[in-house]
């Protein structure tokens, strides 16, 4: 009896745990990390702060764990394939396109808990860089700098030809079009959908984005782009009294 009474709790605890860790995520998504408060999260969850603070600890902790519930897993899907992709290619550098395949795969074949979860995640991990969560990145760099690291070297042995500047800019411009691609999948298959009649998949996005953004990792140097033309500035357009100029 006391076994089961104890199986019982552990069930309750962790269902708990679940429905907390719903709400945080899709509100976060929603309404952001500032503007969403423990009252709103513990409302839609159903459960009273005392649980929150019981399970949780505290607001960070509750973002941190909402990170988690999605990067720990991914992250050991993704270090596995890239242990699979560097012992395919036998000491030779994976290529750009096999690097971003490889990240890609992870993301969109993980188990999902419903159909936004990926759409969800990227938005918030947008939200983590766009607003102010020092607290945030300092965990992220903590917990998972391994399969981030190995992910920029990588990139690194696969884009020789570029300067550290323009990698690194080039890998913002990257994440920027990951990260709004996969947060808006389903506004943009909406519009497919309506504009084109077309359906499409998450999958399918995924293996439109990665060819784009191999393309934009290995473009020319902007260093050897000619710049703009310098637009001639407005000629003097006469006032009405024709003595003062407007421009």
């Amino acid at each position: 009896m006391a076994l089961k009474i104890g199986t019982e709790n552990k069930m309750a605890q962790s269902d708990t745990v679940d429905r907390i860790l719903d709400a945080a995520e899709e509100l976060f998504a929603e309404r952001g990390f500032s503007e969403t408060s423990l009252r709103m999260i513990t409302s839609k969850a159903r459960v009273n702060l005392a649980a929150v603070n019981y399970h949780f600890g505290s607001k960070n902790a509750l973002i941190h764990a909402v990170f988690g519930r999605f990067l720990t897993p991914f992250s050991a899907t993704l270090e596995t394939a890239f242990d699979e992709l560097e012992t395919r290619c036998e000491g030779k550098p994976p290529t750009l396109n096999q690097t971003l395949w490889a990240l890609t795969e992870s993301a969109v074949r993980m188990p999902q808990r419903n159909e936004k979860g990926i759409s969800i995640f990227m938005r918030l991990l947008g939200l983590a860089y766009t607003q102010s969560q020092g607290h945030l990145r300092r965990f992220l760099e903590q917990e998972y700098s391994q399969p981030f690291s190995r992910f920029m070297r990588l990139l690194k042995e696969a884009t020789p030809q570029l300067s550290a500047v323009d990698r690194y800019w080039r890998i913002q411009f990257m994440l920027g079009a990951t990260a709004f691609t996969m947060s808006s999948s389903d506004a943009l298959k909406d519009i497919l959908r309506n504009k084109l009649g077309v359906e499409t998949t998450i999958q399918e996005i995924a293996a439109r984005l990665v060819p784009f953004l191999a393309a934009g990792m290995q473009a020319k140097d902007a260093l050897l782009v000619p710049a703009l033309p310098t637009i001639p500035p407005v000629a003097s357009i006469p006032s009405v009294d024709n003595n003062i100029p407007v421009a």
